[in-house]
């Protein structure tokens, strides 16, 4: 099998900078364009060099690790040492996950490839080794997109008690830092008018009405007062809830920042502003 040092440098370079970029995207570090093509030049040129000793197995796999592991501190700058690590790790996992990708796919498609300690050389058609690449690269970007946005909302969740005219009813509720809603200079949450209907009956008594802005345009809310609301270990009498937009599928009412300060705000879920009190 003829190999050309060329090819394979420019297609060890594009694997690894992938790999580096997914990897400093999942340990949460910033990417640096600069960092990236300097780490995936070291890696083409690794890949080029490390088939020339003739190591055995149980040296070849701890060279490629710490070969990996030094990829990283080129591809991350000046971040905490956890960013180091988690980066490391992610960059051996993702490794792993498109190379036992590759190998499936030259198995799939009859691709000749040999297999040395540590490395394959391989006559695999470039349209294939990108497409898969850029399948991966994709797909795992998109897992740790939402991954995080998962945890961020998550972290923004409390467990809720209300409890109104002897009813009691156990929620979720998101503290979200958006909701700026006040109704006679008190705080004011937000539920669902399905909610508002389990938690208030048919004939509620009306506390006044306020003015809602929200991603669907501008309209009156009725404001009711909830006889307590116990966040955690905290317990809040006389809440005003307002039926509004509560679009969550992890959550039934959108709390007031200043109801529960310690709650991390999730900003991007923000849908309700007050812009006029009628109470």
């Amino acid at each position: 099998m003829q190999v050309y040092w060329e090819y394979a440098f420019a297609e060890n370079c594009l694997l690894d900078g992938l790999l580096l970029y997914l990897a400093v995207r999942a340990a949460r570090g910033r990417v640096r364009p600069l960092n990236l093509i300097v780490a995936s030049a070291a890696g083409g040129g690794e890949a080029l060099l490390f088939p020339l000793f003739s190591l055995p197995v149980w040296g070849a796999y701890p060279v490629k690790f710490a070969g990996g592991i030094l990829l990283v501190l080129l591809a991350v700058s000046k971040a905490k040492p956890k960013t180091y690590v988690a980066a490391s790790a992610f960059f051996l996992l993702f490794t792993f996950a498109l190379g036992g990708l590759l190998t499936a796919a030259y198995s799939f498609f009859n691709v000749e490839y040999a297999e040395g300690n540590g490395y394959y050389i391989e006559s695999a058609p470039v349209a294939l080794v990108l497409a898969l690449a850029g399948i991966f690269t994709v797909t795992t970007a998109k897992g740790i997109s939402l991954l995080y946005k998962s945890v961020k909302l998550q972290r923004g969740i409390a467990s809720c008690t209300l409890e109104c005219g002897g009813r009691q009813f156990h929620w979720k509720g998101l503290c979200d830092s958006g909701n700026l809603l006040s109704f006679r200079g008190d705080p004011v949450c937000v539920i669902s008018p399905a909610g508002a209907f389990a938690l208030f009956g048919r004939s509620p008594s009306l506390a006044g009405r306020i003015t809602l802005k929200t991603v669907n345009g501008t309209r009156d809310a009725p404001v009711f007062v909830c006889d307590k609301l116990k966040i955690g270990s905290v317990t809040k009498e006389n809440v005003y809830l307002a039926v509004g937009e509560v679009s969550g599928k992890h959550y039934q009412m959108i709390l007031h920042t200043a109801l529960m300060e310690e709650c991390d705000g999730s900003s991007g879920i923000a849908q309700t502003t007050v812009t006029e009190d009628k109470g």
